[in-house]
């Protein structure tokens, strides 16, 4: 299977994309991008030098992953979503040696419009709502929503909102995929 490269896009030499993805409208992909397989990068994307990029990845139009980021398979990035990689950028200090790490973990979902400030990791399957700024570490499967965001509640890996109290000691079944999640305290996980 082949990679897409629509015409108006540029894919710098030494970028690394894997087996059916695609690029579409005037993205950039940087040399030093490492993209997975089956993904797709919608109008408008740039993808930095030291950005990774999982499987089965959706970057929607108008989304800059800036070096440093990190997104792991099956992340969904709606469209004009924030990613940033210097905390406390001024035009007249150069910072790029100060980058901090941003994780996006297995699944998870950052709504559009939404920002995440960087140095933070997104847990697997959390779901950041539209708007919504992160500027701290996010749960598995948390529902995050509000500026700054806190969390609302839980998902499922299905996207489904599950009806369970943000802490406690309770199991639920996904009426979509029959999947239990077990809420431990504050910590949720499938069994």
């Amino acid at each position: 299977m082949a990679v897409t490269i629509h015409p108006s896009a540029i894919v710098d030499q030494g970028a690394q994309i894997g087996d059916g993805s695609r690029v579409w409208h005037f993205a950039h992909i940087c040399g030093g991008a490492r993209i997975g397989q089956g993904c797709s990068f919608g109008q408008n994307v740039f993808v930095g030098n030291d950005a990774t990029i999982g499987n089965n990845v959706k970057v929607q139009n108008n989304v800059s992953v800036y070096d440093a980021v990190h997104l792991e398979d099956d992340v969904f990035c709606g469209p004009s979503m924030v990613f940033t990689n210097v905390y406390n950028p001024r035009a007249a200090v150069t910072r790029k040696d100060e980058y901090r790490v941003t994780r996006v973990k297995k699944g998870a979902t950052l709504g559009a419009n939404s920002t995440i400030v960087c140095g933070v990791t997104v847990g697997e399957f959390a779901f950041v709502a539209a708007g919504a700024v992160i500027n701290r570490d996010v749960k598995p499967y948390a529902l995050m929503a509000g500026v700054p965001a806190r969390q609302i509640g839980w998902m499922s890996e299905h996207g489904e909102r599950l009806d369970l109290p943000l802490e406690g000691d309770t199991s639920i079944q996904c009426l979509i995929t029959g999947k239990t999640y077990r809420l431990t305290g504050t910590t949720l996980a499938v069994e």
